[in-house]
């Protein structure tokens, strides 16, 4: 099975993906969790219908004369289908039955005029906005702030969901913002096209997300980052459109590009991308590689980055992610050490797969590395979209399992991991709940590269403020260490403060001029990515 073969899902609010594929923790996992301090939660998560939510402060008719009284919901089920994201916090408070943050309608325009017309129309009725398609926020980016405005509306883009154009010639493709990758994939599959995205969020991330978030799939060291891909953007305003993209690369003044993507729905809605596809490649395969430790096998990793061959995908997981085959709740809190394992993927024709390959095992190989065969890459490659499936029973167990990611130049790695999971599991064993904190590099660059860290503990009383505490911790050893407060995750809410101390008042004062700009009443995702201004 490839990708393109996932099926397109609506989620469930705090439960991840397809039904079918939702699983349990099998009797011996909660036997070692229990022994581990591990406990289920006295009260199990609410019932949906029993969720209350504030009565709604918006005039419907009046959004309903831009998109038709059809695409308009005030009813419990949507709202609380589109409140907050996908991050433990999110999912903690709402199976508590805390939905405060519930838009108070949703609304589905069905073109880019209508979405122009729709943010005038939220503006001259003083209502925030909130851009709306995955909704697979990992960072607060769906909670806008509505102090001072008389009500919030959820911009949900999923009738904007079309293929609008494919340049065979250029190899380019536009695609509209609501489109879920899983469907843009099968699309463009039609046309022997991929555009090689698959971050984890894959089943249920939209174009429009991957590029206000400047998201990063696995395959990004064949690929590049989504932001890469971007050749061109349309962006809906309360004031009109902003088109960029008129070509590859131009000298004609900034790249507004770079200035939209990564905005997060703060400075208008993006509508619809034209990016770079590639051919379906004709062979994918996947290699394990087990290394004595981290060090080594990050070492080896920043060799194929520097001076190849790079694979298309590449990665390496730290001691403890290794010890429990990365997905193993049993493991999680009764694992031990034994080496790293990288994971190398190669896509092509057979003869640059080969030729990729033949180099690569040629480099870690003598940096230290033993060829594990192809059955753990493929193991990893057909389970990476069945992880995100195991939160839901952990969290039902009374397991707090979070993530978090950063990046940073190579001579500053090894710092930066040791800072984050010391603050990780300091924080957590103050609070009587010692953490087992996981670590891999999933992104690399020439320079430096990504870490992405999982954390695992018993949760307490309150889950949400126990992980705030580490939260804060962590983000501050990052800021400390000099790296960047994250790499694909976004900002949204729960970066922000430390994002605005990584590049400095004078940037903030600029963005916010950007802001009232192109969003004079500042109704555009209040309170994400920008810390609202004063007054």
């Amino acid at each position: 099975m490839t990708e393109a073969d996932l099926p397109r899902t609506d989620f469930h609010p705090y439960r991840w993906g397809d039904p079918a594929h939702r699983t349990t923790l099998p009797a011996a996992a909660t036997e070692t969790l229990a022994a581990f301090g591990v406990r289920t939660p006295e009260q199990p998560p609410a019932e949906l219908d029993s969720i209350e939510l504030a009565a709604s402060t918006v005039d419907l008719a009046a959004l309903a004369e831009v998109v038709g009284i059809e695409h308009v919901s005030a009813e419990h089920d949507a709202r609380l289908a589109r409140t907050r994201g996908w991050s433990t916090p999110d999912l903690l408070r709402l199976r508590a039955g805390d939905a405060t943050d519930a838009p108070d309608a949703v609304v589905l325009p069905g073109s880019h005029q209508e979405v122009v017309d729709l943010l005038a129309r939220c503006e001259q009725l003083n209502y925030a906005v909130v851009p709306f398609a995955g909704g697979t926020s990992v960072v607060g980016g769906l909670a806008p702030e509505r102090a001072g405005f008389a009500g919030v509306v959820a911009l949900d883009l999923a009738r904007l969901d079309a293929v609008l154009a494919v340049d065979e010639v250029s190899r380019t493709a536009t695609l509209q913002a609501g489109l879920r990758g899983v469907e843009a994939e099968r699309l463009l599959r039609e046309k022997g096209l991929t555009l090689g995205h698959f971050p984890q969020s894959y089943e249920g991330a939209s174009i429009g997300g991957y590029a206000a978030a400047r998201s990063a799939g696995q395959s990004s060291a064949g690929y590049g980052r989504f932001d890469d891909m971007v050749m061109g953007l349309e962006l809906a305003t309360p004031r009109g459109t902003l088109s960029t993209g008129t070509a590859p690369k131009s000298a004609a003044g900034p790249d507004l590009r770079q200035l939209v993507l990564g905005s997060e729905g703060t400075l208008g809605v993006i509508t619809s991308v034209t990016v770079r596809v590639r051919p379906l490649p004709a062979e994918r395969v996947f290699e394990g590689w087990r290394f004595p430790d981290f060090a080594t096998g990050a070492a080896a990793l920043r060799e194929l980055a520097q001076d190849g061959p790079l694979p298309t995908v590449l990665r390496l997981s730290d001691e403890a992610e290794t010890s429990v085959n990365l997905a193993d709740p049993a493991a999680m809190f009764g694992g031990g050490p034994g080496g790293c394992m990288a994971v190398t993927g190669y896509e092509g024709t057979a003869a640059e797969v080969a030729t990729r390959r033949a180099g690569v095992t040629e480099v870690l190989t003598a940096a230290g590395g033993q060829a594990l065969g192809t059955e753990p890459g493929e193991a990893w490659r057909t389970g990476r979209f069945r992880a995100p499936y195991l939160r839901d029973p952990l969290l039902d167990a009374g397991v707090l399992i979070e993530t978090l990611e950063t990046v940073t130049f190579w001579s500053n790695l090894d710092a930066l991991r040791a800072a984050v999971t010391e603050a990780l599991s300091s924080t957590l064993t103050a609070q009587g709940t010692p953490p087992l904190v996981l670590c891999h590099i999933s992104h690399v660059y020439e320079t430096g590269a990504s870490l992405y860290f999982t954390v695992a503990c018993a949760q307490t009383a309150d889950p949400v403020g126990q992980w705030r505490q580490a939260k804060q911790a962590a983000n501050a050893a990052i800021r400390a260490a000099g790296a960047a407060i994250t790499h694909h995750h976004g900002v949204g809410t729960d970066h922000r403060a430390t994002y605005a101390e990584e590049v400095g008042p004078l940037a903030i004062e600029a963005l916010r001029a950007v802001k009232a700009v192109l969003d004079p009443a500042g109704i555009l995702n209040p309170g994400v990515l920008l810390p609202r201004a004063e007054g």
